[in-house]
């Protein structure tokens, strides 16, 4: 569900659940983590391409897998990825076309550079499911946007577009759908044509201010995350979104 190969210095890594709209499961967070971690240790990748389809970033959590195995802290498949992906020494550009959901907009705050199709739609939908932003969110995204534009996004939790998730500093551009996926690849390309450590000690230094703040608000958004999963008013939204995803038409 997470395909990952190589080719002239970009490592791609895609989401592949197409029919689930690339919902991630508790293995797919270990294996986009291993895909990751992979690319990043391997002396052939200059730079890391993270995509779905262009028709679909990810929908975020398999609610109902997620319902059954939460997330459990440290050590568990989540929180690999929550360890990985802030470290990445090589650059990391992501493509998205349609949802980006939860976990599949949260991540992209900690890309280097993210290309987006007109038909993007990003949501971070935590406070009405009764639980609280992951990964970093509640720090990066007000370093990103500013305290009001952050606070609309993250308290209100409503969809919005490609062009509003640009004004908000998450997205770089938005580009064309047919070009998508082509434009994203070359300045992939393009980053893995430069000197090597040069990329890698430019990135270090613009992480370097605020990465231990970074982990800092993972783990307490994590801790806070866990406790909210046993509120009556979380199970109530969760389950209420599973049956209304799960229910057939006509019902």
């Amino acid at each position: 569900m997470i395909r990952s190969e190589t080719a002239g210095r970009v490592a791609r890594v895609r989401f592949d659940r197409l029919d689930k709209k690339n919902a991630i499961t508790t293995e797919m967070y270990l294996q986009l983590a291993e895909a990751l971690a992979a690319a990043d240790a391997d002396a052939e990748v200059r730079a890391i391409l993270l995509h779905g389809s262009a028709e679909c970033f990810t929908s975020g959590n398999d609610i109902g897998d997620f319902l059954k195995r939460p997330p459990s802290g440290e050590g568990s498949p989540t929180w690999r990825l929550f360890e990985v992906f802030p470290d990445l020494s090589k650059p990391i550009v992501a493509a998205v076309g349609g949802p980006a959901v939860g976990i599949g907009c949260t991540l992209l705050l900690h890309c280097d550079l993210v290309y987006a199709a007109p038909n993007a739609r990003f949501q971070l939908p935590f406070v009405p499911l009764g639980i609280v932003p992951e990964f970093g969110s509640t720090f990066l995204l007000p370093l990103l946007a500013g305290y009001q534009r952050a606070a609309e996004l993250l308290l209100l939790g409503q969809p919005f577009s490609a062009q509003k998730a640009q004004e908000a500093g998450i997205v770089t551009a938005v580009v064309p759908a047919e070009e998508l996926l082509e434009k994203s690849l070359a300045i992939a390309t393009a980053l893995a044509a430069l000197p090597a450590e040069s990329l890698r000690l430019t990135k270090r230094l613009m992480k370097a201010r605020y990465g231990k703040t970074v982990a800092e608000t993972i783990a307490e958004e994590g801790r806070i995350f866990r406790e909210r999963l046993d509120s009556p008013e979380a199970r109530e939204a969760l389950n209420a979104f599973l049956d209304k995803t799960t229910r057939k038409p006509g019902r």
